[in-house]
């Protein structure tokens, strides 16, 4: 089982957090541009990065079994990095981000969907009163815009869908997501003619480009929540169809599965430019990176998968739909080509960046989250016992769903029918355990998790 870490046995290097895609396919051979100092002082911060991809199933890239898409820069991270198989999302993103950014359980902060409450700290509060410079690009889907944002720990920021579509002028996630994207900065919109012909994840790259330029004093935050590839699926601007395309009109008349490769290729090549962009600035061991998306692919995506067709599985609760891509690397401190085969979930996040920080977790707990940067180092490789999860479904009209998984068995609450399976043996749950059937040892399992998922419904 994993273990609180210590400040002790941090080793000297900064963290680069990815969560799905980016431009420079990486070579064995390429060198690292190391001109980083020594970390062997206590009093050096890292750098981190967090990427966060929108739907990117465990199918999608390559490394992991996929063979639908090209994703050259995630092979070489998992290849030079380390590879979580085991890491575990919430079925939605919303929710997942939401454990993601505060440590705990939905259950203790949930308000609504797309929601970050005021009264809710993020590690980006924590890192920015440790003097870390910090700076959110991308997706935010928190509701609240500038005050929001700033309020929850970032300096800089240039986002889509500040706030949720009853505060957004009406318009919804889809809406100009992607070319003369609908992107609000320094508490306004950029205007129509700053974005005319520009597509939102190159705007994302060029604010996050600078703002490391701008932080080789400091240590940095970045996130980087990227709108790919979740839909609308339209052209990216690799494909020629981009020149001609119109987002008023053919967003919502022309969007097509057949586009879904482009932009996986495309997630995929930025996170390639934001490698580089790491490297070239000699900031490379000082960053570690990982990589993780929200949640598993848009249902309307069939893909192929070691060799079977594979449906994506947004908003399921069976493995398919919460197992999803993680990876972490950082030349010199994660040995390249190894694999921790831990249960992680999206509440883990907090800790571990506290740890990676080396700032204080004391006044931001209670914490629901257990750090991982020991497994990131390999000074641990246990596993977790169990992985929790409460999901609210207020926005699809349906009773909140908790449960609790291992590698073998899965629990529901019993408002969901308190269902209990051998995942190990029945994958899609298709035939619950009854009691007269469980052994000893099952038994006793099942009451323990009781315990544990009644604490949401309390």
């Amino acid at each position: 089982m994993r273990v609180t870490f210590s400040v002790s046995i941090l080793k000297t290097v900064g963290f680069v957090l990815l969560m799905a895609s980016c431009t420079k396919d990486f070579k064995q051979s390429q060198p690292v541009n190391d001109m980083s100092e020594d970390f062997g002082s206590q009093s050096v911060k890292p750098n981190i990065i967090l990427i966060i991809g929108d739907d990117v199933g465990r199918e999608i890239p390559t490394y992991n079994g996929g063979q639908s898409y090209s994703t050259p820069n995630l092979d070489y991270i998992a290849a030079h990095g380390k590879q979580f198989p085991n890491f575990l999302a919430h079925p939605d993103g919303p929710p997942s981000r939401l454990a993601m950014f505060t440590g705990v359980y939905n259950y203790r902060n949930w308000v609504k969907f797309g929601y970050l409450p005021p009264s809710s700290p993020t590690f980006a509060n924590m890192l920015q009163n440790g003097g870390y410079k910090t700076c959110y690009v991308g997706k935010w889907q928190f509701d609240g815009g500038d005050n929001s944002i700033k309020s929850h720990g970032f300096d800089k920021y240039r986002v889509f869908m500040p706030f949720n579509p009853d505060n957004n002028n009406g318009h919804d996630q889809f809406y100009r997501r992607y070319k003369n994207p609908y992107l609000y900065q320094d508490a306004r919109y950029l205007t129509d003619s700053e974005v005319e012909g520009q597509y939102s994840e190159d705007m994302f790259y060029d604010y996050a480009s600078k703002f490391i330029d701008s932080s080789k004093k400091k240590p940095f935050l970045l996130v980087y929540s990227c709108n790919l590839v979740q839909k609308p699926w339209v052209p990216t601007p690799d494909n020629p169809d981009y020149a001609g395309w119109d987002p008023a009109t053919d967003d919502n008349t022309r969007n097509d599965k057949k586009y879904f490769p482009d932009m996986v290729a495309y997630m995929d090549k930025t996170v390639g430019k934001l490698v580089s962009k790491i490297n070239d600035a000699g900031l490379a061991r000082k960053t570690i990176i990982l990589y993780v998306s929200d949640n598993a692919t848009y249902g309307g995506i069939t893909s192929m998968y070691k060799g079977r067709k594979v449906k994506g599985a947004k908003d399921s609760t069976v493995f398919d739909g919460i197992n999803v891509p993680f990876l972490a690397y950082c030349p010199g401190t994660i040995a390249p080509g190894s694999v921790d085969t831990s249960l992680i979930g999206m509440q883990d996040f907090f800790p571990t960046i506290g740890n990676i920080a080396k700032t204080p977790l004391a006044p931001f707990k209670p914490l629901d989250g257990v750090t991982f940067y020991d497994n990131l180092l390999g000074t641990l490789t246990g596993q977790n016992k169990k992985i929790y999860c409460y999901w609210p479904r207020d926005y699809q009209r349906k009773i909140d769903l908790s449960y609790v998984t291992d590698y073998n068995y899965k629990l529901y609450d019993s408002l969901n029918g308190g269902n209990f399976y051998n995942i190990r043996t029945d994958v899609y749950e298709k035939s619950p355990i009854p009691d007269n059937q469980l052994t000893p040892d099952e038994k006793k399992l099942k009451n323990q998790w009781m315990k544990v998922l009644r604490q949401g419904y309390q």
